[in-house]
Parts: C-alpha cells; sequence; structure tokens
C-alpha cells in the first residue's frame, strides 16, 4: 500500500496466549476510536481472540501471559524460531505476573491437593524472557494500548520507542491526582515505572507495581517513606512481589539483610 508515493510496511502479527486471562489481548480490540487505524497498520496473521485465521508466517509475534507448563516452553520457542521480532505483552510475559506467586509453594504437593490422582502438568513459572529472548517488552496489567499502539507506529513508520526516566509518581501529578499515601493508602508509585498514565490511583487505588521498576528509583528513601506513613517492610514487600517485577530487588534486599544478620552474629 502507497500514501504520497510512499511504500508502507505492514508488519505480519501473531499474537499468542500463554498462561494468564488474556486481558492483554482484549485491550488490543479495545478502544474502538483507534482500532479501525490500529488494524489497518498491521497484518493479523494469527489472534484467537479476534480471528479465526491462524498462520504462520508472522514477522513479529505478541506474547501475552506467563509460562507455567513443558508444553508452553516448546511451544513458545517454537514462535521464537519463527519470528523475525517477539514482544512479552503485559506483566505475566514480562514478569511472570500473578501467576509467579504460586512459585513460593511445593507445586507436588499443591498438584495433588487440587487434582488427586490426575495431576496436571507444571511448574514454577516463568516470564518469557526466562526461556528465550525477547526483543521488546510492554508490561502492564492489562497492557497499556496506548503503549502498544506506539509500539506498532515503531515498526511501521520507524518512530522513537516511548521511553520513560521518571516513576508512575509524575503522571499522577499531571492529572491532578490527589497522592494515595494521603489518604493513608500504601502506593508503589514512587518506584513504579511511569507510561500507563496513572489510571488506578486516579482511581482511588494505589499503585501495585504492574509494570515494574521505573528507572534508577529511591527505594532507600522510599522504605522510609512507607515507615513514616506506619506500613511495615513485610506489607510493602508482599506489594511488591505481587505481579513479579520487583523480584530481583526484593532478592538483593533480602540477601543485603542476610549480610548484616550475619555480620552482626
Amino acid at each position: 500500500m502507497k500514501h504520497l508515493n510512499i511504500e508502507r510496511r505492514r508488519p505480519k502479527i501473531g499474537v499468542f496466549d500463554f498462561t494468564g486471562c488474556e486481558g492483554c489481548e482484549l485491550q488490543l480490540a479495545n478502544k474502538e476510536d483507534s482500532l479501525g487505524a490500529f488494524l489497518s497498520a498491521i497484518e493479523v496473521v494469527s489472534f484467537r481472540e479476534v480471528s479465526s485465521d491462524n498462520g504462520s508466517d508472522y514477522t513479529v509475534a505478541l506474547i501475552d501471559g506467563a509460562i507455567s507448563r513443558p508444553d508452553e516452553v516448546e511451544r513458545l520457542k517454537e514462535i521464537r524460531q519463527r519470528a523475525q521480532l517477539l514482544v512479552a505483552m503485559g506483566s505475566c510475559a514480562c514478569f511472570g505476573g500473578v501467576n509467579r506467586l504460586k512459585n513460593a509453594y511445593d507445586l507436588d504437593e499443591a498438584n495433588r491437593e487440587v487434582y488427586g490422582d490426575c495431576p496436571k502438568q507444571t511448574m514454577p513459572t516463568m516470564s518469557v524472557k526466562e526461556v528465550v529472548p525477547v526483543d521488546l517488552e510492554i508490561p502492564g496489567c492489562p497492557v497499556c494500548k496506548d503503549e502498544v499502539e506506539r509500539v506498532v507506529q515503531h515498526l511501521v513508520w520507524d518512530l522513537p520507542l516511548p521511553t520513560y526516566a521518571y516513576p508512575l509518581c509524575l503522571q499522577c501529578k499531571q492529572r491532578y491526582t490527589v497522592c494515595r499515601f494521603e489518604f493513608g493508602e500504601l502506593c508503589l508509585g514512587p518506584i513504579t515505572r511511569a507510561g500507563c498514565n496513572a489510571p488506578c490511583p486516579a482511581g482511588g487505588l494505589g499503585c501495585w507495581g504492574c509494570r515494574g521498576p521505573a528507572e534508577a528509583p529511591n527505594y532507600d528513601e522510599f522504605f522510609a517513606l512507607t515507615a513514616e506513613r506506619g506500613f511495615d517492610r513485610q506489607t510493602v514487600r508482599e506489594r511488591m512481589g505481587f505481579f513479579g517485577g520487583f523480584d530481583h530487588v526484593l532478592a538483593e534486599l533480602e540477601n543485603q539483610q542476610e549480610a548484616i544478620h550475619d555480620d552482626h552474629a
């Protein structure tokens, strides 16, 4: 297709779901005011939520969901081999998401408790990048449709990818949203990556960190703030661990505490 005598590329896209609620895929079909333009910029080859087509000649693969079974590992590897570009879409794909909470339990014991003599295949939940190389990540639960559209614009017209050198708090200020801490609520906005336009705080709910860490967050200051507001460290850690984006941070904090304990022993 040409416009103003310029050849326009329409990337062939396949959208694939793994362990998750498929909410990120539904986001792609939402926002009807831009849906037509969005679909005209791409060629959907495989997308179970919106089309019966099931082609395999895609160049871009959007992955929704975490990896929690051996068969999903093999399926993801096959998709990676076919795709020129693989995008992890949503918190489950980027971090493991809520599904990652199961890793704290004995999976064999849980399998027997739930399924008895008919156990199901399971394994510790992993993010997509823990299984195959990932070219782009779009975090969020669900993913922000605007951000997905900007990624498509990057693929089609080589427009710059969106970057955010600030935490979510700035977007709350831009929306004139009163800080949730002022209402006595815990919020991870000071340490969470911006880009979603802060809908949760604007709607009356403190941020749960579904987009993962902001660039160079000040954790010491954040923990001092939460302590000052009456939140114990365990409560804050549980909130940070909900979507899996802060797992590496929590592991580092645990190692630091163990080192301090060893020094005093």
